[in-house]
C-alpha cells in the first residue's frame, strides 16, 4: 500500500485514545509505530546506554530501534556523555537524535515526544492531533481502570498539563495549537477507527498512497 516514505506524528490529549490510533495506523500501513514505552528516556543508576539497550529490547522485532541507539555517539556538544547525561534536557536531547535517524530510515509513525517539532521539515510529515470531548475522555479512563472514580478527572487534567508544559518546554510552541498540526481530528465524533480512516484519506489525498 505505501507508494513513498513518509513520516506520521500523532499528538493526542490524554484518553482521546490518541495512542490506539497510531497503533491501528501501523498496523494497517504496515508501520513500525515508536510510542513513548519505546522512546521515553530513564535516568536510572545504570545510564543511558544501558537504559537504551533495555527500551530496545523491551518489544520484539524492533531491529531498526536497538540498532540505531547501540550505534549512538554524541553529536559534538549535543548529546553530551558528560555530567548531564541524564538531565531532562541532555535526555531529550538523545531521544530526539533517535527519532531523526528511525524517520531518516522509513516510513513510521510516532506518537508524542514532541516529534512533530523535532521532525520539523522533514519531507513527507503528516502532524495529527488527536483530540475528543471530556465525557468521552473520562469514559475512556474509567473503563481502563487506571483510577479510582473521583480521581478520574483530575488526573487527565494532570496529565494534559504534564504534556503541555512539556511540548512548550521543548519546543516554545502551544501543544494544542492548531498551526502546528496538519489534521485534528475529535476522536469522541468518529471513534478510533474513523480517525484512522481519516488519516489514510489525507495520505492518499496527499498522493503518499497507492491503492
Amino acid at each position: 500500500m505505501e507508494k513513498k516514505k513518509f513520516i506520521i506524528t500523532i499528538g493526542r490529549q490524554y484518553g482521546s485514545g490518541g495512542a490506539e490510533v497510531g497503533k491501528k495506523l501501523g498496523k494497517q500501513l504496515g508501520l513500525e509505530v515508536y510510542d513513548k514505552e519505546i522512546l521515553k528516556m530513564t535516568s536510572n543508576e545504570s545510564g543511558i546506554r544501558e537504559s537504551y539497550f533495555h527500551l530496545a529490547d523491551e518489544r520484539a522485532g524492533k531491529k531498526l530501534l536497538y540498532k540505531i541507539v547501540q550505534s549512538m555517539v554524541p553529536e559534538n556538544t549535543s548529546p553530551s556523555l558528560g555530567n548531564d547525561l541524564v538531565s531532562s534536557d541532555n535526555l531529550f536531547r538523545f531521544q530526539s537524535s533517535v527519532i531523526r535517524k528511525l524517520a531518516q530510515e522509513q516510513s513510521c509513525v510516532f506518537i508524542g515526544r514532541c516529534a512533530d517539532h523535532v521532525l520539523a521539515g522533514t519531507e513527507n510529515l503528516v502532524r495529527v492531533f488527536i483530540y475528543a470531548d471530556m465525557d468521552a475522555r473520562i469514559e475512556r479512563i474509567r473503563q481502563k481502570g487506571y483510577y479510582e472514580e473521583d480521581e478520574i478527572l483530575k488526573n487527565i487534567k494532570r496529565m494534559d498539563k504534564e504534556r503541555r508544559d512539556y511540548h512548550r518546554y521543548f519546543t516554545g510552541k502551544d501543544w494544542e495549537a492548531l498551526e502546528n498540526y496538519d489534521l485534528m481530528l475529535n476522536s469522541a465524533k468518529v471513534g478510533t477507527d474513523g480517525c484512522v480512516a481519516c488519516i489514510i484519506d489525507y495520505l492518499e489525498n496527499l498522493g503518499l498512497l497507492e491503492d
